[in-house]
């Protein structure tokens, strides 16, 4: 097992960076999933205000608050088109978050092969020279048998 220290190394290191690049993963991802709740906030929040302002104009309305209204629509679409640019770069993070940690993952398993490898071919090593060993104890008991039977 001492040979296989460098690669015991390799893999703690590559299983920090898919940690660190899942931690980063999942803070783009919460991230973007709070982006979403606020933008879908805002649309709800300006399609019942719209609604409501609509119903009570139906029995008329002074010019003043007409604008007013239209007014606080327009910064209503306003914050809603900003925080579809923040969706929009938080999906972006997230991409570019996602093919890193994929990318990680992939270099701990290539490590883990290796490692896996390595013990396989330790195993054969140790199961000839048991065999041997074993032959050689055989062996040895027939020679002495046979030295015996002299």
């Amino acid at each position: 097992m001492a040979n296989h220290f460098p690669i015991k190394t390799l893999i703690d290191l590559a299983q920090n960076d898919v940690d660190a690049a899942a931690k980063q993963l999942g803070r783009a991802q919460r991230e973007r999933t709070d982006v979403q709740t606020q933008l879908d906030a805002l649309v709800r929040y300006r399609d019942e205000y719209h609604a409501n302002f609509s119903a009570s104009a139906q029995t008329g309305m002074p010019a003043g608050n007409w604008r007013n209204f239209q007014a606080f629509i327009d910064t209503l679409d306003a914050a809603i088109e900003q925080q579809r640019r923040l969706l929009a770069a938080a999906t972006s993070r997230v991409e570019t978050a996602k093919p890193e940690w994929q990318r990680q993952k992939q270099k701990l398993g290539s490590y883990e092969v290796l490692q896996a490898r390595g013990d396989a071919e330790q195993a054969r090593v140790a199961a000839r020279r048991e065999q041997r060993d074993t032959d050689e104890h055989a062996a040895k008991m027939v020679r002495m048998r046979l030295e015996n039977l002299n």
